[in-house]
């Protein structure tokens, strides 16, 4: 039998994301969501990680750049780190230890609109403003640098002439719930196409 593959999710803000990924997964019998962690204490994903009974764990910067989280999630045995609204660089100490396995969901098609200080209504007005006929999400694997991983799938959506950045917002979320956890569990399990 094969064995359960854990994942740890990082979050920054609300954890929608997180959220939807631990429903994806909680009938599978191959992957589960085992940990949230998070950087900001007054993060929204506590709380849903409260109420989905998730362990979860607020960890300072310094820990992460001192190899500490890595030896955490090596400790507990986690196979792969979702990243799901998590705004802070990955240290080459974690990328070492979870190599091609930390993946990103960033709310716009790269290489256009990523880089520091893009993410979440960020991006949107960014787009809105550069008129864009259309965005999207890409899924990519992590490395040093903000947004500069090898991507791995992206989908798109029409930007209309009339959109808000908040109307963009929601297609883009839409977009996230249907293909994030498809995608994280097709390289979880290795049957990505």
């Amino acid at each position: 039998m094969q064995k359960m593959r854990c994942i740890a999710v990082f979050a920054s803000g609300s954890g929608s994301n997180a959220e939807n990924l631990y429903h994806h997964f909680l009938s599978s019998k191959r992957v589960k969501i085992d940990l949230i962690l998070t950087e900001n204490p007054n993060a929204f994903v506590l709380e849903r990680a409260k109420k989905l009974g998730i362990d979860h764990w607020v960890f300072g910067m310094g820990q992460l750049r001192s190899g500490e989280v890595g030896e955490k999630l090596r400790a507990r045995s986690i196979d792969f780190i979702v990243l799901a609204g998590f705004i802070k660089l990955i240290p080459a100490s974690l990328l070492n230890i979870f190599p091609q396995r930390i993946v990103n969901i960033h709310p716009a098609l790269l290489p256009k609109f990523g880089g520091k200080g893009m993410y979440g209504m960020n991006v949107h007005n960014a787009v809105i403003a550069a008129r864009e006929v259309e965005s999207g999400i890409t899924i990519h694997y992590v490395n040093e640098g903000y947004d500069e991983g090898n991507v791995i799938f992206q989908a798109k959506c029409k930007v209309e002439e009339n959109d808000t950045a908040e109307d963009l917002a929601a297609k883009i979320h839409a977009l996230e719930y249907k293909y994030y956890p498809k995608i994280v569990e097709e390289l979880v399990t290795g049957t990505l196409p």
